[in-house]
């Protein structure tokens, strides 16, 4: 018997007007940790962090949570993200961390989500989702490396803090969720600023150029 996925019941989805400024729109920019990229098998989610983006400034509005994996963390991953066993054991688990997640986003009444690699982040909270014969409507989300590559096609995929200090964004900590949503969203207002310069200044302005035969293409 097929089992339904149930919709998760958050106002994720506000559709702004095309024309919308961009300077009007308000971004949650987030990002997640996880103990590896085997998302749809064996790798768990274990941090998400996220940070608001208000007419162009990034916001003191934050969002974090660690997250209990139920497995352990290879010894790579701590040293990378400096996540331990101890910090997770009583994290809540993936399902309830997702919700206080979406209940930070419709708080804030966010119209477009946004990251570094976003597909990446997306898929982590969906598979994590599946797990519990959930799914959520997934709303308007822009991708920073899209942008990049419309502005520098013939660029290869860097790593963030490349970016952040070819745009002059300000770093955070990295690989911390927050810290990277911090820095992501730091990179998403310089970007913003290059883009309105060239006369593209609406939301509708936006979604067109970051098509996928205009944009970068990312790797799964």
């Amino acid at each position: 018997m097929f089992w339904k996925k149930r919709v998760l019941p958050y106002q994720l989805n506000i559709h702004p007007p095309l024309n919308t400024p961009l300077r009007e729109i308000s971004f949650t920019v987030f990002d997640t940790e996880t103990t590896g990229f085997a998302v749809g098998r064996k790798d768990r989610l274990i941090e998400i962090g996220a940070v608001q983006v208000e007419e162009l400034t990034l916001t003191d509005k934050t969002f974090r949570t660690y997250v209990n994996p139920e497995r352990n963390i290879p010894r790579e991953i701590t040293e990378l993200t400096g996540i331990h066993a101890e910090d997770v054991e009583r994290a809540p688990t993936a399902l309830e961390a997702i919700k206080d997640f979406f209940r930070f986003v419709e708080k804030q009444k966010s119209t477009v989500w946004a990251g570094h690699y976003v597909a990446f982040d997306l898929l982590v909270l969906k598979k994590e989702l599946q797990r519990y014969k959930y799914a959520f409507d997934v709303p308007s989300q822009i991708d920073t490396l899209d942008m990049i590559g419309y502005l520098n096609p013939t660029w290869d995929m860097k790593d963030l803090s490349y970016y952040a200090r070819e745009f002059g964004a300000n770093m955070f900590e990295r690989h911390s969720a927050l810290g990277d949503a911090r820095t992501t969203a730091s990179l998403l207002i310089e970007l913003i600023h290059i883009l309105e310069h060239r006369g593209k200044r609406t939301l509708g302005d936006l979604l067109d150029i970051l098509r996928k035969e205009n944009g970068m293409k990312t790797m799964m």
